[in-house]
């Protein structure tokens, strides 16, 4: 039996992926809500990062591999994703700081 190609496998869904990057959040959600008894933080933002970076890599791979990778396009599909959410947090965010900081603490924020 012959073992697949990345260029071939790149566009397969990996379900164990999503199982491993929703361990890692929930590792980095009790690491936040301090339950003294685990501390595995540090560990589910790493383990985020190299699943992170395995998915970019393995879609940059399949782009060059067909002759259609682009940074430009690379980089405006991240801003697609990534900005809508980086602006609800910036909009809820500031909007608590306005209803619950005191005037130092708001200056410190902005």
């Amino acid at each position: 039996m012959q073992a697949p190609s990345m260029t071939k496998c790149a566009p397969c869904y990996l379900p164990h992926i999503d199982g491993l990057r929703g361990i890692s959040v929930l590792a980095i959600l009790l690491f936040h809500l301090d339950i003294t008894f685990f501390g595995g933080g540090f560990v589910g933002v790493d383990v985020f990062f190299i699943i992170s970076g395995f998915l970019i890599t393995q879609l940059i791979a399949r782009e060059i591999g067909s002759g259609t990778f682009s940074f430009a396009n690379f980089y405006a599909r991240r801003i697609k994703r990534i900005f809508p959410a980086l602006f609800v947090m910036l909009f809820i965010t500031s909007l608590a700081a306005i209803l619950f900081l005191g005037a130092r603490e708001y200056s410190q924020f902005f």
